[in-house]
């Protein structure tokens, strides 16, 4: 096992590998429509079968994987429908969040998420699609979880884990890089500016292009 695994293995096994799958789906590593093969990963987490069996129930529910009867268990695939419909919920579920956020930053804030945004450009400009996809990630749950209710944050963010992996195939575009930067780059002025209404338009804005752009890879591989 390598020494990044053990580094992130928590206290139990099925939290471990949870965490691992979880973790897999939503970087892409296991592919949507891919098959979950349990004796493999019972291998490479040096776990029995009975953890993975509970963590892949834990992801069914979640519904980042499926269950085929005398098939096993897949990567939960989206079709356009299921994703215009994750993303139609964030934007109502977020847009509550951010607006609780935006009334109640604490005092460089905005520096913190400037921050942030240096590592997305930084991942733009190598092209570094896993690197981009989690520091666009950051930089939005750093705004969500501003918000500070915890509760809403955990609905958002299962809610990400389930198209995850297909943001990842929108960042391999160049031009979309670029264009998350301008997005986020808006974003922070307006924050700068206590804008409100702004900061939940450059954030509808940023979430439809997205949309557009991943109805664009879903035909192309007829879901």
């Amino acid at each position: 096992m390598s020494s990044a695994v053990q580094r992130r293995r928590p206290q139990t096994a099925q939290q471990f590998v949870l965490e691992e799958l979880r973790r897999a789906i939503t970087s892409g590593e296991l592919r949507p429509g891919g098959q979950i093969r349990q004796d493999a990963l019972a291998a490479r987490f040096e776990v029995s079968r009975v953890p993975l069996r509970e963590a892949l129930k834990t992801l069914e529910a979640e519904g980042l994987v499926v269950h085929h009867v005398h098939r096993g268990y897949f990567v939960a695939e989206l079709s356009l429908t299921d994703l215009e419909e994750i993303y139609r919920i964030r934007e109502l579920l977020e847009t509550e969040a951010v607006r609780r956020a935006v009334r109640r930053l604490p005092d460089g804030f905005t520096a913190t998420l400037e921050g942030v945004q240096r590592q997305v450009e930084r991942a733009a400009e190598e092209g570094d699609v896993a690197a981009m996809a989690a520091a666009n990630r950051l930089f939005h749950f750093t705004l969500i979880e501003a918000s500070e209710m915890p509760r809403l944050v955990r609905l958002i963010t299962t809610l990400w884990d389930a198209t995850d992996a297909y943001r990842s195939l929108y960042y391999t575009e160049g031009p979309h890089r670029a264009q998350a930067v301008r997005e986020h780059r808006a974003v922070i002025s307006a924050l700068r500016h206590g804008d409100e209404d702004a900061v939940v338009r450059w954030l509808d804005e940023h979430r439809a292009h997205a949309v557009a752009a991943l109805h664009e890879v879903l035909t192309l591989h007829g879901l």
